[in-house]
């Protein structure tokens, strides 16, 4: 049984889409909506052969901004929360899961060359979650 509708935002287009989705399964369902959003920690750069980790101040304010956009995305959906972590957007997904929820996610998100060098978020999602995963097509354009 369903319990709750966790979605992973990463407020491209596509995710918006996944987004409204998940509002409507929650709806239906009659369970809590979770909204994630995964930051990526920026890799240490190497000037001169010494290490210079991001400055944490900046880190703060980058995980701030993040969960008031996410807060603005749920606004007035009842019962919705919301959560911001650093990591892997499909490690963080999938161990934020639990076997009675229902993941959504949008098939293709921002990175196009993340997803050339190591697959796409939704594929390694739906490849180790827990539960049951909605993949939200984007708007296919119409052939002639």
């Amino acid at each position: 049984m369903i319990n709750r509708v966790l979605v992973g935002i990463d407020f491209s287009e596509a995710s918006k889409l996944a987004l409204e989705r998940a509002i409507g399964w929650a709806q239906k369902l009659g369970v809590p909506l979770t909204a994630m959003h995964v930051l990526q920690p920026p890799a240490p750069m190497l000037p001169e052969a010494q290490i210079a980790l991001p400055d944490p101040v900046w880190l703060r304010t980058m995980e701030v901004h993040a969960k008031e956009q996410l807060d603005k995305s749920i606004e007035g959906i009842p019962g919705a929360t919301s959560i911001v972590k650093w990591g892997s957007p499909a490690e963080e997904l999938v161990s934020e899961a639990t076997p009675e929820c229902l993941l959504v996610v949008a098939q293709v998100g921002h990175s196009g060359i993340e997803r050339l060098l190591f697959g796409s978020t939704a594929a390694r999602v739906v490849k180790h979650a827990p539960c049951d995963v909605l993949v939200v097509r984007g708007e296919r354009k119409k052939k002639h």
